[in-house]
């Protein structure tokens, strides 16, 4: 096309100014003319066309599969014991069997919890159901630590799956020691599990009595029910009323001291020769 022709087709307003030709001006100028009934008959042939194009793609060439048998919704029995979970899984038609389990601290033995497919998806009748069930909890027997340290009472006790919770109380073993366990040694628990020991503080300590001036059978007789121990009786010659009476005592009167603890006495005497007991 020449740039004459190309200028010659632009319209010049009474201002001087051009403007370029409409659509309408350009379909005349290149000779076109439609009528209403052509657009008509364009969009008729094609609909045939695609519905022709579509009926053989999906029937001859593409045809689809044939439709599955009766369906059934999966029921969702997680949660369930496994006997309860099985009856309502062949209720509906399917099989079901346990594909896997495991330990579970919180979950009892047989307990549902998982399965596949998921409660709530479609399947066919006779489709098996493959379900996760729980083995229960660990189970151990408590170990003996009586008589233990603490510090080895407690590697021994979390070692084997337990938690420790310590009571310290006075008792007659030497202190820092374990003297009871609960539940007892041997018992067969869940794990986890919470195991109280109680640590001895030491035997419970004994005021030592005040007895100067008391005659010696008297002192002993209060010393072995306090569970002390007279483990020496020393004799000294006395004047007047001290005669058989406890002048010297070692531990003092008012010392704390344990049950089973050695006591000294000094038991004044008549003249005469001195005497010990050992």
């Amino acid at each position: 096309m020449r740039l004459g022709s190309s200028i010659r087709r632009r319209q010049y307003r009474s201002d001087g100014r051009f403007t370029w030709p409409t659509k309408d001006r350009w379909l005349a100028l290149a000779g076109v003319r439609l009528k209403s009934t052509h657009g008509a008959v364009v969009v008729a042939v094609l609909l045939v066309s695609f519905g022709l194009g579509y009926t053989i793609a999906t029937r001859l060439v593409f045809p689809l599969p044939a439709p599955p048998g009766d369906l059934t919704q999966v029921p969702d029995v997680r949660g369930l014991d496994g006997v309860e979970a099985r009856r309502l899984i062949e209720a509906v038609g399917l099989s079901v069997v346990v594909a896997d389990s495991f330990r579970h601290p919180a979950a009892v033995k047989g307990k549902v919890m998982g399965q596949s497919p998921l409660g709530g998806q479609l399947a066919v009748a006779g489709d098996t159901i493959r379900l996760t069930a729980s083995l229960g909890p660990v189970r151990r027997p408590v170990p003996d630590v009586v008589r233990l340290s603490i510090s080895s009472a407690r590697n021994v006790l979390e070692a084997s799956g337990f938690t420790v919770a310590v009571d310290s109380l006075e008792d007659v073993l030497p202190a820092g020691q374990v003297f009871e366990i609960l539940p007892e040694a041997g018992t067969e628990v869940d794990l986890p599990m919470e195991v109280r020991i109680a640590m001895s503080t030491g035997p419970p300590l004994v005021a030592m009595p005040f007895l100067l001036g008391i005659e010696q059978a008297n002192a002993e007789a209060m010393l072995d029910s306090l569970g002390l121990v007279i483990s020496e009786i020393i004799t000294r010659f006395r004047f007047g009323r001290d005669q058989g009476r406890v002048v010297a005592q070692d531990p003092a009167a008012d010392s704390l001291v344990a049950p089973g603890s050695p006591v000294s006495l000094v038991v004044g005497r008549r003249s005469g020769p001195r005497r010990n007991r050992n």
